[in-house]
């Protein structure tokens, strides 16, 4: 009887031992489906690596001092993988640091002082013209990719651009109430340009806004331009692909008919329609221009064919520092083998 009870005993014992396993099988793995989810037919990749570390890219300085907000790159414009940042200690980990010529033409001591970490990237970067860029020299043999509005440069920031529609929007002209405006505040009498408007200006009504001229408020900057046929899109200076807000913005923003003063026809027609703006190299004499202008303002279905070519492109005119910033993203993860620019005074001129 006492063995009968010890064998009962121990197999009590057993089933018990064999429940609590079963138990908790089945209890680990519930709990391990709630982790790692229900569905394990995707092996567990051990050996993978870590992603690669955001290329760190540092604003020397804010360009003219003005800030924007960083790492928000507009959608064509691709950010990723890159960290944005105007830290300087942040330099001996930066795989690329941005220089505002403008901000450090001064001296030399304006360029990082620290030794620089092997294999960065010193971008030169201006919107200016050479006329605007001085004191390059002391840069020779210290950059390695040039950023500006010349199409030839290694990062292609252009003060704007054309883009494709589908020719479903609308084609709707403000409504045209006034003849020529003109925005100009730097007044240089020896300048071409000033020169050339005091030619057209006996034969041609400009209002002129800017400095000591007309005012206009940036808020209405558009509307105020919008009530014009013409815009005099003259640029303070004459180089290669340097083509401004003046005809981008105050102009084809504002649906005015740029009248324009700079490099060459041909050049323009690089970014441009021929039939969406007139040059004044296209007449012989101020007068003639002014005529021209003249005879467009009394026949609305002539003036109206230079705007054909927005029936399928659209002008683009980024009003932020933040779309050129971006645009050394890609740049530096597409780079071509490492390598400085042996001048840039020789280059940009």
């Amino acid at each position: 009887m006492e063995h009968k009870t010890r064998t009962l005993s121990f197999r009590n014992c057993l089933l018990f031992f064999t429940f609590q396993v079963v138990v908790a099988f089945f209890l680990f793995s519930a709990l391990f489906q709630v982790k790692h989810g229900n569905d394990q037919t995707e092996p567990i990749d051990v050996t993978s690596k870590p992603e690669e570390p955001a290329k760190i890219i540092l604003l020397w300085t804010w360009p003219f001092g003005y800030t924007f907000p960083l790492n928000k790159c507009p959608s064509q414009f691709d950010g990723t993988g890159c960290f944005f940042t105007a830290n300087r200690s942040l330099y001996s980990e930066a795989a690329a640091v941005v220089l505002h010529s403008r901000d450090v033409c001064s001296s030399r001591n304006q360029l990082p002082q620290a030794p620089r970490p092997p294999k960065q990237y010193w971008v030169w970067f201006t919107l200016e013209s050479p006329s605007h860029n001085p004191n390059t020299a002391f840069m020779e043999k210290l950059i390695n990719l040039t950023m500006s509005y010349r199409a030839d440069s290694d990062i292609f920031t252009p003060y704007g651009w054309l883009e494709r529609h589908d020719g479903k929007e609308n084609f709707t002209m403000p409504a045209k109430t006034k003849l020529v405006a003109w925005v100009v505040s730097n007044w240089n009498p020896n300048s071409r340009r000033i020169k050339y408007y005091e030619e057209l200006k006996p034969h041609l009504a400009v209002d002129i806004y800017g400095l000591q001229h007309l005012p206009l408020p940036r808020p209405k900057h558009i509307e105020i331009l919008s009530q014009y046929k013409f815009y005099l899109a003259f640029e303070n200076s004459i180089h290669e692909d340097y083509i401004t807000e003046k005809l981008w913005h105050n102009a084809l923003s504002s649906w005015a008919l740029p009248v324009v003063l700079g490099p060459s026809r041909s050049n323009y027609e690089r970014f441009l329609p021929p039939e969406s703006f007139i040059h004044v190299d296209d007449f012989p004499t101020a007068k003639g221009l002014a005529d021209y202008l003249n005879e467009l303002d009394k026949d609305d279905n002539k003036y109206m064919q230079h705007f054909n070519w927005r029936k399928h492109l659209k002008p683009v005119a980024p009003e932020s520092w933040n779309p050129h910033y971006c645009k050394v993203c890609k740049a530096i993860k597409d780079a071509p083998s490492y390598r400085t620019f042996p001048s840039i005074t020789n280059w940009f001129k």
